[in-house]
């Protein structure tokens, strides 16, 4: 005799029947019928009298009652332990980035995500280095780059990640602002030193001005757009990222060919844990839809107007 028997026989005692039961339990109602029979034959005792009205409880199956219940009551009681042991025992889901990814579009999600699953919690590792996820380094990677070589991770596509050429309202103002290439005389600009590999826009740039245009050579883009935010010149910044920066201008729109991508990148351990599959399934097309609607927005807002 089992749990599974000891539920069959409180839902035929309950409902009065094996087909009401088997609606109760998600089962066929040969399989209850045939579940009670067994248990019966188990305990040597006649739990129910069959007549066309169903299954009426016995004089020995009300007095197993009580006994029943509290087996059901203690399963329950386990099972509520087991499920507040899990939650205490948790370990967080792990995310690194660097810190421009954790934007308000990225942690709202994470607050959708935790009021349906209260009891994940998350680490946020912002970092500009490449942790090693096969190596458990981190669970969840956010990369931009135009392609993830290593075979061993688990990779979903966010989004094409496009850049422009910025300037700031003032050095718009002061100095007017290139409508492309052939315009670059007079400028001075900003740019990636050393150059990412994500950043083509950078490489593009960098091949069609003469070294005395460059003014500032910054290593991460916080720096990059703090100095064409103080007008010290034109520079490459993602469009996403540009929003934040109302005080930016776009020079003109994206350059073809200049795109890169968008990754959520899971390790391989880390993607046998239910929980971390299941935020990287709810996170992916929200991200993906907020990300997208925010760059529209941002390629209406910020595109240069000379009266700006």
């Amino acid at each position: 005799m089992n749990w599974s028997d000891i539920r069959v026989f409180l839902a035929v005692y309950r409902e009065g029947s094996t087909l009401a039961a088997s609606r109760v339990l998600g089962v066929s109602q040969p399989t209850v019928a045939r579940q009670i029979e067994t248990l019966e034959h188990q305990l040597g005792l006649t739990l129910f009298e069959r007549d066309t009205r169903g299954f009426r409880p016995t004089l020995v199956a009300r007095d197993l009652l009580p006994q029943a219940e509290m087996l059901e009551a203690s399963a329950r009681n386990l099972e509520e332990a087991a499920t507040k042991a899990r939650k205490s025992n948790a370990r967080p889901i792990r995310i690194t980035a660097p810190n421009r990814n954790f934007s308000p579009i990225f942690t709202k999600i994470l607050s959708d995500f935790r009021d349906e699953h209260p009891e994940i919690r998350f680490e946020l590792i912002s970092t500009y280095d490449i942790l090693d996820l096969a190596a458990g380094e981190a669970d969840i990677a956010i990369r931009i780059t135009p392609q993830i070589t290593d075979e061993r991770l688990i990779c979903s596509k966010l989004t094409d990640v496009k850049s422009a050429l910025y300037a700031s309202r003032d050095y718009a103002a002061r100095h007017g602002v290139p409508t492309g290439p052939d315009d670059f005389a007079g400028h001075t600009f900003v740019i990636y030193d050393p150059m990412p590999g994500a950043m083509r826009l950078n490489r593009w740039l960098v091949e069609r001005i003469l070294p005395e245009q460059i003014v500032a050579r910054c290593g991460e883009p916080e720096s990059v757009t703090a100095s064409i935010e103080a007008g010290l010149g034109i520079g490459p910044v993602t469009i996403s990222f540009a929003a934040d920066y109302p005080s930016l201008v776009r020079c003109f729109d994206p350059v073809p060919g200049t795109d890169t991508t968008s990754w959520l990148v899971i390790g391989p351990d880390a993607y046998r844990r239910p929980e971390v599959r299941a935020f990287a399934a709810f996170f992916a097309p929200r991200f993906r839809e907020a990300y997208v609607a925010q760059r529209e927005q941002a390629m209406i807002a910020q595109a240069y107007r000379p009266e700006c």
